[in-house]
């Protein structure tokens, strides 16, 4: 997932007998392992689903494929009834729904989808929008590409993305949001009506494109973004990327990913060879790729093998995987191609130390995926009592976000006990802020030997 800086200041809350700090190091060899004081631990397949990656399904419930996410649109008519008004209950039904089932959602606004009625917003047809009829991808005339360069929708749009981020920024039922909006189903695209000879060009201008990306960098600072990737066929798209979006994509921070339109496409070659390893590695981005006959590309094929090396990709939009679903050896291979995909973390040696009134807490933390984790949600240690009940929780000031694919990191942190005396299971967890989320699970034998969703790193005695 590419990302640009975040300009405000963290908000993450840190307990105030905690002091943490994180350095990355190279990843350690046999001897390093050994030194005194650290603790090797064992090692498990990864799960076959975790938080933010994976197979997802358009949105529904479904028993047939482990996911963590679910996928839909909305029309932008569906939530701005007027010029400044807005109803959410369209949009809070598709979140509660998805938060229910324990997942999170990824979504995208559209103003025109071919073959189902136009989500421009009525007031705006009353204003006199442009708007062009098209049969293509069998619309038939339902829906109307408008002019996205009119002054009216141009405002209207900047008002809707301000107003949507200034309500659903942070909010823990959404994983990603896609900015959408623009083009055929929202994916920055109007072809065949792309400005090739003999043919208008009905896309947005330049101009209009980075508006609207600007609009929603103004407008979240917490939820992840998704840009789609200029396509070479659309006329004034350019072939790399726009100066504004490249400084947006700045591995600092990361909150903008790219996404584009087939996992195997030549925009997603262009943004490693452009960006290299470590940018491009350090990202996560969510395509479609499920073909028009409904089917996927296999695992060993160009999705698992090609697209997922050149797009560190962390989710895949595969409804086929749900309904009807894979069966036998097609299931199997489905689920290693799902289980490619984003992070793999494991805690490889933890080393505890104890302290007058305090205890120091070491761990290292490798990434075996091809994308480190989108979100730097709350990780926390804590000390359960012999009678398996948590007795003190630590709140650290690590960021999985930053252990990348391939580069180990190494964590400290200084706990104030406040533990009575006698013997504790020494947890740790990445708190899903959801709170019926799906735990983020480590490649570790000791996740959730102790405590459901917490991984084992051992036994401390507190004095």
């Amino acid at each position: 997932m590419v990302h640009s800086p975040i300009r405000r200041p963290a908000r993450m809350a840190l307990v105030a007998l905690l002091a943490a700090a994180v350095t990355a190091l190279p990843a350690p060899s046999s001897a390093t392992a050994g030194q005194p004081g650290w603790r090797n631990l064992a090692a498990a397949p990864a799960p076959d689903a975790n938080p933010l990656e994976g197979f997802i399904p358009y949105a529904g419930a479904y028993t047939t494929f482990p996911h963590s996410m679910e996928w839909f649109y909305l029309p932008v008519n569906a939530v701005m009834t007027g010029p400044h008004r807005f109803d959410w209950r369209a949009l809070e039904e598709q979140l509660d729904a998805i938060a229910a089932r324990g997942h999170q959602a990824a979504f995208r606004f559209y103003l025109d989808y071919p073959g189902k009625p136009s989500g421009v917003p009525q007031f705006l047809l009353d204003q006199g929008l442009l708007t062009r009829p098209y049969d293509d991808f069998g619309n038939n005339g339902q829906s109307v590409s408008p002019d996205y360069d009119d002054p009216n929708l141009t405002a209207a749009l900047d008002r809707f993305i301000a107003a949507l981020g200034r309500r659903y920024d942070g909010d823990p039922r959404i994983g990603f949001v896609q900015l959408g909006l623009l083009g055929f189903w929202g994916e920055w695209h109007t072809w065949p009506h792309n400005g090739d000879p003999g043919t208008e060009n009905w896309f947005a201008s330049p101009a209009e494109q980075l508006r609207v990306l600007d609009a929603y960098d103004r407008a979240f600072d917490r939820t992840r973004l998704m840009v789609p990737l200029p396509r070479r066929r659309q006329q004034g798209a350019r072939p790399g990327l726009p100066r504004r979006l490249l400084r947006l994509l700045h591995p600092a921070g990361p909150r903008l990913a790219l996404h584009g339109p087939d996992a195997a496409g030549g925009h997603h070659r262009q943004v490693a060879d452009q960006h290299g390893r470590r940018r491009a590695a350090a990202r996560a981005a969510g395509l479609p790729v499920q073909r028009a006959d409904g089917t996927v590309p296999a695992t060993g094929t160009r999705t698992s093998d090609t697209s997922v090396a050149q797009t560190h990709a962390t989710w895949l939009l595969n409804h086929y995987a749900f309904s009807p679903g894979y069966t036998g050896a097609a299931y199997d291979q489905a689920l290693k191609g799902a289980r490619s995909l984003g992070y793999e973390l494991r805690v490889t040696a933890v080393r505890t130390e104890r302290r007058r009134g305090s205890l120091g807490v070491a761990v290292r933390i490798s990434n075996d995926g091809v994308a480190p984790f989108s979100y730097d949600w709350p990780v926390q240690l804590a000390a359960v009592g012999r009678d398996g009940r948590i007795a003190r929780t630590w709140t650290t000031s690590w960021k999985l976000t930053g252990v990348m694919p391939g580069e180990p990191a190494e964590l400290t942190a200084t706990c104030r006990s406040g533990c009575g005396k006698g013997e504790y299971t020494l947890v740790l967890r990445a708190a899903n802020p959801l709170p019926n989320g799906m735990p983020l699970r480590f490649a570790n034998a000791g996740q959730d030997t102790t405590v459901p969703g917490w991984l084992t790193l051992g036994r401390i005695r507190a004095s």
